[in-house]
């Protein structure tokens, strides 16, 4: 039997990764992702659609295979490997849309970096969105696992966005607490909605905050078992001055024993699985965004000399990330 073309390769993981698109933005993804059967009706209702709206994408989901009919035409099921179609199609929903300014506009970028930068932004729901599919399968399964095993009584995510990694901490370990810091006061007040509805809010600690802000008042993480940061020190590392200021302040207060996370890029990773994806991240960051990602030395260097006891390194699924634990 003859291999695929890799043309061909690229046409699936185009159309999957459309069709993934619109059942995003019809508010439909909750159905395919869960792996049980769903009805036309909930299709229709989930996204606002009329009846020939929901058979029209009924029928394109089916054709793709992304979706099969039961043995009620009404009735579908997502297919068993959807997880993994969402991963894939994360990688081109990051690269195109949730970074589409800087593509639709580099020429403006290139001749007033300052001027674009003000003048076009990032779309943050597109980002989140699609970082979130990357990291299903790309780097959360990994730090979410190292983090129960862990076993933390305190936890503390840096950057968290709503919460989802330390609200599902909560509900796997019962008898923790968690504090989750954030920038954005949208993605805080989802957090604190979040932690309510699925019975944690009681053990969650929501603080709207810069993670620069530890540097001089390091009462989030104070006695903390656990410390994480996700795609986040990288902005900090602007300054190595200041990623220095902030480790050290987070394993001071931290108790003794504790452990820190970060899972974050390193620049152009040479690796043929990684080099090409990493070539593409490195840069983005670098010409668009001016963020230069420090190496793994460099990272590595940065948490002894915050005065960390040991730290390991362990690469991610996604080409260029890596996970960082650092013992106090």
């Amino acid at each position: 039997m003859s291999s695929r073309h890799s043309s061909e390769t690229a046409a699936d993981l185009a159309a999957v990764a459309a069709l993934l698109e619109i059942a995003e933005e019809l508010g439909v993804s909750p159905l395919l992702d869960r792996a049980e059967t769903f009805t036309l009706d909930d299709l229709a209702d989930a996204g606002g659609m009329t009846g020939d709206g929901a058979t029209g994408l009924a029928e394109a989901l089916c054709a793709s295979g992304l979706v099969e009919r039961t043995g009620d035409p009404r009735k579908l099921v997502p297919c068993a490997d959807m997880a993994e179609r969402r991963y894939e199609s994360g990688y081109l929903s990051w690269s195109l849309n949730a970074n589409r300014p800087f593509l639709e506009h580099a020429p403006e970028f290139f001749r007033d970096p300052v001027g674009a930068a003000e003048k076009y932004q990032r779309d943050g729901r597109r980002v989140a969105v699609s970082s979130r599919w990357v990291g299903s399968m790309g780097f959360y399964p990994a730090a979410f696992s190292t983090i129960v095993e862990s076993g933390p009584g305190r936890i503390t995510d840096l950057g968290a966005g709503a919460g989802a990694l330390v609200i599902n901490v909560l509900r796997t370990l019962p008898a923790s607490s968690g504090v989750v810091l954030d920038m954005s006061a949208g993605a805080c007040e989802e957090a604190a909605r979040a932690a309510a509805r699925v019975g944690v809010g009681d053990r969650l600690q929501v603080v709207n905050r810069k993670i620069e802000s530890l540097v001089d008042d390091p009462t989030p993480v104070d006695g903390a078992d656990l410390v994480h940061a996700g795609f986040v020190m990288h902005d900090v590392s602007a300054d190595p001055e200041t990623l220095e200021a902030v480790l050290r302040s987070c394993r001071k207060a931290m108790a003794p024993g504790g452990r820190m996370i970060v899972t974050d890029a390193v620049p152009y990773a040479p690796d043929a699985r990684e080099r090409k994806f990493s070539a593409l991240f490195t840069y983005l960051h670098a010409a668009f965004m001016a963020i230069r990602l420090p190496t793994q030395a460099q990272w590595l260097e940065a948490f002894h000399a915050a005065g960390f006891a040991g730290v390991t390194c362990t690469e991610h699924r996604m080409p260029g990330a890596r996970m960082f634990v650092a013992t106090v």
